[in-house]
């Protein structure tokens, strides 16, 4: 559904977002999310220059979030390093469906459109802590950002 890539950066995110105000390194980050560094450093920059992680080089650098847990969502950060595609015409440049996608194709931009709904409403901080108190990544760091009751 979401490439490599896309999960690569969504681990990133949720590695910083367990301490949003910390500066993280590259090494560190790839260490606790099982990417590989020198892939990891290439996703970093794509984050960058989304503007959903900001970065300070030099010693005592690294990065963090530029925004909020509550003001990214998990659409944001897939669509900043491999967006989602939609069906805008014919994969097949069928000259008869050049009005409007035959039912097939309908059906799948459809269910693209309900995947890209559901990522955008989800936030970085909803999935932080999951209803059984599981956090991603298994980062045990983590602040309880929800209390059990909301």
């Amino acid at each position: 559904m979401i490439s490599q890539t896309a999960e690569y950066a969504l681990r990133a995110i949720a590695y910083l977002a367990k301490s949003p105000d910390d500066l993280h390194i590259t090494r560190e980050i790839a260490e606790a999310t099982k990417v590989p560094s020198g892939y990891l450093a290439k996703v970093m920059q794509t984050l960058v220059k989304a503007g959903l992680v900001q970065s300070r080089r030099g010693l005592g650098g690294g990065f963090t979030l530029n925004s909020s847990t509550e003001d990214i969502s998990i659409l944001d950060v897939v669509n900043a390093v491999d967006p989602l595609q939609r069906i805008l015409s014919c994969p097949l440049a069928l000259p008869e469906h050049r009005d409007s996608l035959c039912p097939l194709h309908r059906r799948l931009d459809q269910a693209m459109a309900d995947i890209e709904k559901a990522l955008g409403a989800a936030s970085i901080a909803e999935i932080m802590v999951g209803p059984e108190g599981r956090v991603p990544l298994g980062i045990s760091t983590l602040p309880v950002l929800f209390s059990q009751g909301e």
